[in-house]
């Protein structure tokens, strides 16, 4: 018999948000010596943006004008909460088209239940809440598809449109770049502590109010000339996510830990050890690739691999175009945008200093 819609959703999963990803160093294994791990985009002209550079979105270029952004994502509860399960994983979904500097168009529900144990009204609150989020988006959920599953899975598929010439890749940074983050660290130790009944209450309203902010500003910082590169920082960590920009731009990011935004509490639970799986396999996967400096503390390293659920954009851009850059993080209510390192000559790579 479904459990009532009291139940904790996060006992039903063995991980949740975008926690559950596939371990880098995994996923390099599965796709080796596939046609993804060759890149298709040479026999496409159109595929503007594919799988070889591990961006967001794949986009598509319809004509001179218009192209295609799609993507997709789904995960397990990373709070108990159905409706805001449902609100944070469609806002973590279309985070990827506006990463891209593209405008969402409608949404497509993906939705994977155990019908054994969640009652209908559970599953009707999570569907609820990925409408929220698609409502404040400006778009419609407009099918999907469900399946009876083992554990409770939600996510949206998310089609957007931009101007090819606007597209912001993950691998076009440029040597002098700064890198701006767009909300603060610490969902990955949130959820860590929340499964343990250890996160307070002003640690829960910060992490609900992060995880569910659509990182809006995509499209318009696509529109500024200074802006290089664009990603969103989400299960890899900040650490693995601008590893993904210093390869694809051959170049070495350097981020300094102290300017580092961070969510409330986010510190202190760090600190107190309050650190998911994903966060070791992280280090795990990258860590090689990555110099940290002297001193680097367990807490401090946990907050570099910490995953993302719903995380902010990563933005490089041009010293002269930082006014402008801040300016629409600001005009867009996120006030924790920082810039957190710069883009240099070197071999790719991520160095941490103090």
């Amino acid at each position: 018999m479904p459990l009532s819609e009291h139940m904790r959703l996060t006992h039903l999963s063995h991980g949740g948000g975008c926690g559950c990803k596939i371990a880098p160093a995994v996923l390099e294994q599965i796709l080796a010596d596939t046609p993804y791990a060759k890149g298709i985009a040479a026999a496409f002209p159109d595929l503007l943006v594919g799988i070889e550079s591990s961006d967001d979105a794949a986009v598509w270029r319809l004509n001179e004008r218009q192209a295609i952004v799609a993507t997709t994502d789904f995960f397990m509860p990373i709070v108990d909460d159905p409706y805001e399960f449902g609100r944070i994983a469609a806002t973590n979904a279309i985070s990827d088209v506006y990463a891209m500097g593209g405008r969402p168009l409608f949404a497509l529900a993906l939705v994977g239940m155990p019908l054994d144990k969640l009652a209908p009204e559970v599953i009707r609150r999570i569907l609820a809440g990925g409408e929220a989020a698609a409502q404040a988006a400006g778009i419609p959920i407009a099918g999907g598809h469900s399946i009876d599953a083992s554990e409770p899975i939600y996510g949206l598929v998310a089609i957007g449109v931009i101007d090819p010439a606007r597209v912001k890749r993950n691998d076009a940074a440029q040597a002098g770049d700064l890198l701006v983050l767009g909300k603060g660290l610490g969902v990955g130790i949130y959820s860590a502590a929340l499964k343990k009944d250890a996160l307070p209450a002003e640690g829960y309203a910060a992490m609900i109010a992060s995880t569910t902010q659509l990182n809006t500003p995509g499209p318009e910082l696509a529109e500024i000339e200074g802006v290089h590169a664009m990603t969103d920082v989400t299960g890899f960590g900040l650490l693995g996510h601008g590893l993904e920009i210093a390869r694809g731009s051959r170049l070495t990011v350097r981020i300094e830990f102290g300017r580092l935004p961070i969510l409330p509490e986010a510190t202190e639970l760090a600190r107190a050890g309050f650190v998911t799986g994903a966060s070791a396999r992280n280090w795990a996967s990258h860590g090689h690739e990555v110099g940290l400096f002297e001193g680097c503390a367990d807490w401090q390293r946990a907050l570099l691999t910490d995953p993302q659920t719903s995380g902010g954009l990563l933005v490089a851009c041009t010293e002269a175009a930082l006014e402008e850059v801040m300016q629409v993080f600001r005009l867009h209510g996120f006030e924790r945008a920082a810039v957190v390192g710069r883009l240099q000559s070197g071999a790719p790579g991520v160095v941490v200093t103090p």
